[in-house]
């Protein structure tokens, strides 16, 4: 009786076989391990920056002299009250404002801690300043007593300051006059048409970018602009000129806080409404001989280098230098 032997296989016919196992393996693992994300997810978009040269051709739609409204006249009183009450100083601690003055119910002095951090742009290095500053539309404060101006910024000497201005009767730009009526002289409401036109809408956080140049120097006169991302162009806010009445010869970007306590919490009343709130401040530039260039070390110190969250009334604050003194956040 004949056995019949299995006709060997051929070379291709063997790496034929020995692929679809491979493959078979491959697909039962895979099938066996879980799904996981292959991608990490992309990094938020930092605010765009425009160029200090884009052309200087328009005016700000929405800028209006404010109405002497009672709500913003008490957060201009809390805002000047704090920055006389420290100007003999030269900002180096931050007291609760006490001073002399008695308080009123309707201020209510003693009751509000003022506080700052960022960079102090030093005297005689520079004649401009240029940022580009966040906005958070949905922060809403309750307290009249507490206003929250950050970032904020002024050029040594110049003549205005502008501010992010949070306060219980909404959320401004502010174009502060430091050379005539000392308060709020153009204001700018944080709206759609706001952010259509002079935040660059890429999906990354909301911000808008100031630049105050000094362009006369015999009469000290300032012109402070936003710039519109629609046009490409930078648009007037406000213009002045005179002398600077902060009593302080150097300028500031920064976060700056009057706060006071809310007693259900034992904070102040910004910690829980600014919680998800990012205060950042990029692309700090000065302007010296013509010449524009990053804040530096050498020209814009930080107000402190370890600044307390405590001090502050917020425990979970958190200060961060992104630059070397040209980009700074305060977030939770």
């Amino acid at each position: 009786m004949s056995t019949s032997r299995p006709r060997p296989r051929s070379p291709l016919a063997s790496l034929t076989l020995a692929a679809s196992a491979l493959a078979a393996a491959i697909a039962l693992a895979l099938a066996a391990t879980p799904a996981t994300a292959t991608t990490a997810r992309p990094p938020t978009p930092r605010p765009s920056q425009p160029s200090p040269t884009a052309p200087h051709t328009g005016v700000v739609a929405g800028a209006r002299t404010p109405a002497r409204t009672p709500g913003r006249e008490r957060a201009a009183r809390t805002f000047l009250e704090g920055r006389r009450a420290i100007s003999d100083q030269a900002w180096t601690h931050h007291p609760r404002l006490t001073g002399g003055r008695t308080a009123t119910p309707a201020t209510r002095a003693a009751d509000v801690t003022h506080n700052w951090w960022g960079v102090f742009p030093q005297p005689g290095t520079h004649d401009g300043i240029m940022a580009t500053h966040t906005v958070d539309p949905s922060y809403t404060v309750t307290n009249a007593d507490n206003v929250t101006y950050a970032p904020t910024t002024k050029a040594q000497n110049s003549c205005m300051e502008v501010v992010t201005a949070y306060t219980n009767t909404g959320n401004e730009i502010w174009a502060w006059d430091w050379c005539g009526t000392v308060g709020p002289a153009k204001t700018v409401p944080i709206d759609d048409a706001f952010l259509k036109n002079y935040t660059p809408g890429n999906g990354g956080p909301a911000a808008y970018s100031v630049q105050m140049v000094r362009d006369d120097n015999a009469a000290n006169r300032w012109s402070a602009y936003l710039y519109n991302y629609r046009t490409a162009a930078w648009d007037l806010l406000f213009r002045q000129s005179g002398t600077d009445q902060s009593g302080l010869d150097h300028g500031w970007d920064m976060f700056e806080i009057y706060a006071s306590v809310d007693p259900a919490t034992g904070e102040g009343y910004y910690c829980t409404e600014a919680q998800r709130t990012s205060f950042d401040s990029s692309a700090v530039q000065l302007r010296r001989n013509g010449a524009w260039k990053p804040a530096s070390p050498s020209d814009s110190p930080w107000t402190d280098t370890a600044p307390d969250p405590n001090a502050f009334l917020c425990p979970p604050l958190k200060f961060v230098q992104a630059g070397a003194d040209d980009h700074w956040t305060v977030h939770q």
